[in-house]
């Protein structure tokens, strides 16, 4: 090969270093507002998520595989605290999206998290009913009727920690019949007939709109819960898992969320 063909290979190599740093960090990772595709991200991107997050962010991970050949998102959906614990104790993530910033809280104050939380989305409370509302419920009030079979999140849940405040704001007392770890659990009762009633989140009701109706009521607004979201300071997929929390926080991302019910941060 001459010198000349020589120097343009080069050149060539050059550029694609070039634009590839340019999608990038220093470290690699990609930046906010960089295209998730070709920046050479490859391997496992292990998310723990909010079990409220689980369509959309299963979503939202095969549109990141589709658009980054060779990487792979690996989740684990689950109440957020148990999530919190899970990474506290050392069990190996790259991302963190909890389901209220307290159960993030636990994970900042361990010193697990790689920078500040993120603030992506809010989701409010409704109550969930088996379909056509055999019972009649419209309000939160109804739900302390002695003859109705309520479930409820643990209060140590976000979604009981929220179903705690909408009460209180409404002055309610009711006693559950249960008090599921997270939200996908107290509405499966709703689903299978155990119980009359929930309080689950929107877009939970949402996904489940074949077989239960969401009623809305007023005093959620007193009870919205942050959803924030972090890179974990131990990933060991550190720039995989930059990339995966720039496309949810992108506007295809953002457009996904909103689809599933989720309100804008």
């Amino acid at each position: 090969m001459n010198s000349r063909l020589i120097r343009s290979a080069l050149a060539g190599l050059l550029m694609a270093a070039t634009l590839t740093t340019a999608a990038c960090g220093g470290d690699g990772t990609a930046q906010p507002g960089a295209s998730v595709s070709g920046t050479g991200v490859s391997g496992d991107v292990t998310v723990f998520a909010a079990a409220s997050l689980t369509e959309s962010f299963t979503k939202l991970g095969k549109e990141f595989e589709a658009a980054n050949p060779g990487t792979k998102v690996i989740f684990n959906f689950a109440g957020s605290s148990a999530l919190a614990t899970q990474i506290t104790q050392g069990a190996p993530a790259d991302v963190f999206a909890a389901a209220s910033p307290a159960t993030m809280k636990t994970v900042v104050d361990a010193g697990d998290a790689e920078g500040n939380p993120t603030v992506f989305v809010k989701n409010q409370l409704v109550i969930a009913v088996p379909k056509g509302n055999p019972k009649g419920i419209d309000t939160l009030e109804n739900l302390s009727k002695p003859d109705l079979k309520v479930a409820l999140c643990a209060e140590q849940v976000p979604c009981g920690a929220a179903a705690k405040k909408a009460l209180d704001a409404a002055g309610v007392k009711v006693t559950p019949v249960t008090l599921e770890q997270d939200v996908k659990a107290a509405l499966q009762k709703v689903k299978l007939g155990e119980v009359d009633a929930a309080l689950v989140y929107r877009t939970d009701a949402k996904a489940a709109a074949a077989g239960v109706d969401g009623i809305e009521f007023p005093e959620s607004a007193q009870a919205i819960n942050d959803y924030p979201i972090v890179l974990l300071k131990q990933a060991p997929n550190k720039t995989a898992a930059q990339a995966f929390l720039t496309f949810v926080t992108s506007d295809r991302g953002k457009a996904v969320l909103g689809e599933a019910g989720f309100q804008a941060p």
